[in-house]
């Protein structure tokens, strides 16, 4: 309960700045599906998990590097609000709480990349939670594909916990989402190579999709003088 009072009550705070910071375009090849889902997108920025979820208009609990939890009082916020610590040697630990939001019919978010994509562009290998959490939980797979502009991210360096950490943070500017049709997996979870290749058809499903979001904010408008005459 207290849960989803924290999404109502920051819901329209991170709507108010995403629609006045971010110029956001978001294109859905399909409506989303009810009940149980996982979105997996691209991961260009640190704030991503957070323009995602706005895009969504739904509560949904996302899988998080622990690292955002150790940062004061956006650590409380995250923990009061259910999101998923990802730690580092303990991967199973997440899994296992995410499946359990599954189970109850739940928006689970996951980053398939593991760490933010590369800084001058393109794509981590994917990891495998993204496969396992399908394949144990049946939930349908909604591939994101996320392109900004990598100009305009603010490195930002900081110590926590007494390591040397940063984030990059997209403040202001196009931010553009393609949201794609839902895709559903089966199979054995113990079949490792097999895994592996439900991770990287995802994988390959949101690079396509932001290959979309990409060609839209780079596409140069037909000038005026060149359109066909209409009269």
């Amino acid at each position: 309960m207290f849960q989803k009072l924290l999404y109502w009550i920051s819901k329209p705070i991170v709507l108010s700045y995403t629609g006045t910071a971010l110029k956001m375009d978001v294109q859905r090849q399909e409506k989303l599906p009810t009940g149980a889902k996982i979105i997996a997108a691209n991961h260009p920025s640190t704030a991503d998990p957070f323009f995602v979820a706005s895009m969504l208009r739904m509560q949904s609990f996302i899988l998080i590097n622990n690292l955002l939890f150790q940062v004061p009082i956006l650590g409380e916020y995250l923990r009061r609000s259910g999101h998923i610590p990802v730690i580092a040697g303990s991967g199973q630990a997440a899994i296992d709480r995410a499946l359990a939001y599954l189970a109850n019919g739940h928006t689970i978010m996951i980053f398939p990349e593991g760490d933010l994509s590369p800084e001058n562009g393109g794509f981590q290998q994917p990891r495998t939670g993204v496969a396992r959490l399908a394949l144990l939980s049946g939930a349908p797979v909604i591939p994101v594909g996320i392109h900004l502009q990598r100009e305009r991210c603010k490195v930002v360096r900081s110590k926590v916990k007494g390591k040397d950490e940063y984030g990059r943070w997209y403040l202001h500017g196009p931010y553009n989402i393609t949201v794609g049709c839902p895709v559903c997996f089966s199979g054995d979870v113990e079949n490792r190579p097999y895994v592996r290749t439900v991770a990287e058809t995802v994988m390959h499903h949101i690079i396509e999709l932001a290959r979309l979001s990409e060609h839209r904010m780079t596409q140069t408008p037909t000038p005026l003088a060149s359109l066909p005459n209409s009269y």
